[in-house]
C-alpha cells in the first residue's frame, strides 16, 4: 500500500511557504499567462488540418474540445484554491490518489511540456526564417533545420529553434516577474493580431462557404475535436504558478477559467471566418492558414501582421510550458521522486535555477538536431489524461477533505467531474493506435524509473510512510 501514500495537505502548505519563491503574480498576470499558453501553434497552425477533417464544422470542434478542458478547468479551479502549491496535477494527486499515480501523472507532464517546447520551437524557427526571408536575409541552409528534414539539403542543426529556447530558458531562469512582463507584453500583441484578423476577416466571409456545413459527419467533428485540443493546452500550466501568487486562492480560478473563456471564444470566431472565406479543401498541405485566408481576401499587408503574430503566439507558449515544466520537475525534486539538486533555489533569482537550465538544454538540443512536426497527438493524449485525472481527484478531495477551505468549489460535483472524465477518454478513443503505443512505452519506462529511483529515494519514504 505504499504504492498509494498521500501527502498531508497541511505539510504541503507549511512548506510551500518556507522554500522561498517570491510571491508576485496578481489574477491579470495569470488571465494572460494563460493566454500565453493557449494562444499559438495550435491557433495558427492546426486550424488547416482541423478544417480538412470537420469542414466548416470546425467551429462545433472547438467548443467540443472547449467543453472538454471547460469541465476539466472547474476542477483544476477547485485544487488550485484549496491546495496552492507547485506541481500542478502532480500535486493534486500526490494528495488524493496516492504517489505512484502522482509519479506517473508527473513523468506524463514531464513529456507533454517538454515536446511541447520543442516542437513549438521548431515550428516558431520555421517562421522566424520566413520573417526573415521578407526582408531579403537568408541563414547559412546548414543551420536552418534538423539533420536530414529537409529532402535535397544538407542540414546539420536547427539553430534559431535552439537560440529561441535558450533565450526563453534564461528570461525564466532570472525570474518569475520577469517573465511575467515578458508574456503580458507579447500576449498583448498577439490578441492584438487574432482580434485585427477578425475585425477585418468578418466582411469577407461568404456563407456558401459553408456548405456542407459538416462534410464527413459528425465522425469528422469529433476527429477534429481530438486533434485542435492541442489548442487548448496550456491553461493548466497556471496552476503551476501558485507559489508565486499573491493571493492564490482567489486569483488561480480567475486565471485558470478566465483564460479559457477568452481563448475558447477567439477560437470559435476565427474558425468561422477562415471557413467562410477559404472552401476548406484549400486548406490542404497550409502550414499558415489565418494568413491564407487574409491573401485570399486580398489582405495581404494584414497576412504580415498575422504572420508576426504567429511568431509572438508561439514564443510566450515556449515561455509558459517551459515555466510550467520547470515547476513541476521543482516539486517532484522536493517531495525526492527526482534527484534534490532539481530544487535548489538560486539565492539571487529565487527560481529553481539548475531545473530551468536542464529543462532548456535537453529540449533546446532535441528541438535542434530531432526533426519535430508539432506532435500534436502525442501531446494531446498526455494531456487528456491529466484532465481525466484531475477530474477523478476532485471527487476523493470531497470525500477524503470535506472541510479543507476552498475559495472555489466546482459546481455540480459528481456530474462536472464525471462529464470530463467522459469528454476526455472520448476524445482519447479517436486519437490513432501508434500515439497510444508511443505513449504506452513512455508510461512503461516511468514505471521502471519510481521503482528503481523514485520509491526509494521518496520524502515519505525516509519519513515511514
Amino acid at each position: 500500500m505504499s504504492l498509494y501514500r498521500t501527502k498531508n495537505i497541511d505539510d504541503m502548505l507549511a512548506e510551500a511557504k518556507k522554500d522561498g519563491l517570491k510571491k508576485v503574480l496578481g489574477p491579470l498576470d495569470l488571465v494572460l499567462m494563460g493566454i500565453g499558453a493557449i494562444v499559438g501553434t495550435g491557433i495558427f497552425v492546426l486550424t488547416g488540418t482541423g478544417a480538412l477533417t470537420a469542414g466548416p464544422a470546425l467551429m462545433i470542434s472547438f467548443v467540443i474540445a472547449a467543453l472538454a478542458c471547460g469541465f476539466a478547468a472547474l476542477c483544476y479551479a477547485e485544487f488550485a484554491s484549496a491546495i496552492p502549491v507547485s506541481g500542478s496535477i502532480y500535486t493534486y494527486c500526490y494528495a488524493t490518489l496516492g504517489e505512484i499515480v502522482a509519479w506517473m501523472i508527473g513523468w506524463d507532464m514531464l513529456l507533454e511540456y517538454g515536446l511541447a517546447t520543442s516542437a513549438v520551437s521548431v515550428g516558431w524557427s520555421g517562421y522566424f526564417q520566413s520573417l526573415l526571408a521578407g526582408f531579403g536575409i537568408h541563414l547559412p541552409t546548414a543551420l536552418t533545420a534538423a539533420p536530414g528534414s529537409v529532402p535535397g539539403a544538407t542540414t546539420f542543426i536547427n539553430l534559431p529553434a535552439m537560440l529561441i529556447m535558450l533565450a526563453i530558458t534564461s528570461l525564466v531562469a532570472h525570474g518569475v516577474r520577469e517573465s511575467a512582463r515578458f508574456n503580458n507584453l507579447m500576449v498583448a500583441i498577439k490578441v492584438g493580431v487574432v482580434l485585427l484578423f477578425i475585425a477585418v476577416g468578418v466582411w469577407h466571409v461568404n456563407p456558401e462557404n459553408w456548405r456542407p456545413f459538416a462534410p464527413f459527419g459528425m465522425a469528422g467533428v469529433f476527429n477534429a475535436a481530438a486533434l485542435v485540443f492541442f489548442a487548448f493546452i496550456g491553461f493548466d500550466a497556471v496552476t503551476s504558478a501558485a507559489e508565486e501568487v499573491r493571493n492564490p486562492r482567489r486569483d488561480l480560478p480567475i486565471g485558470i477559467i478566465g483564460s479559457l473563456l477568452i481563448c475558447a471564444a477567439l477560437y470559435v470566431a476565427m474558425a468561422a471566418i477562415m471557413t467562410g472565406i477559404v472552401p476548406f479543401r484549400l486548406f490542404a498541405g497550409v502550414d499558415h492558414p489565418v494568413s491564407l485566408a487574409l491573401q485570399m481576401a486580398g489582405e495581404n499587408w494584414i497576412a504580415g501582421f498575422v504572420d508576426l503574430g504567429a511568431i509572438v503566439g508561439m514564443t510566450t507558449v515556449i515561455l509558459v510550458m517551459t515555466y510550467g515544466q520547470t515547476r513541476i520537475i521543482f516539486a517532484m525534486s522536493r517531495d525526492g521522486l527526482l534527484p534534490k539538486r532539481l530544487s535548489s533555489i538560486h539565492p539571487t533569482y529565487a527560481t529553481p535555477w539548475f531545473a530551468t537550465w536542464t529543462v532548456g538544454a535537453v529540449f533546446s538540443t532535441i528541438a535542434a538536431f530531432v526533426p519535430l512536426n508539432v506532435l500534436a497527438e502525442l501531446i494531446n493524449i498526455g494531456t487528456l489524461a491529466a484532465f481525466a485525472l484531475i477530474s477523478v481527484s476532485v471527487l476523493v478531495l470531497r470525500r477524503t477533505h470535506p472541510n479543507l477551505p476552498r475559495a472555489f468549489r466546482c459546481p455540480g460535483v459528481p456530474v462536472v467531474p464525471l462529464l470530463a472524465v467522459a469528454f476526455c477518454l472520448f476524445l482519447m478513443a479517436h486519437l490513432d493506435k501508434l500515439t497510444w503505443v508511443a505513449f504506452c512505452i513512455w508510461l512503461a519506462l516511468g514505471l521502471a524509473i519510481y521503482f528503481l529511483y523514485a520509491r526509494r529515494h521518496a520524502v515519505l519514504h525516509d519519513q515511514g510512510g
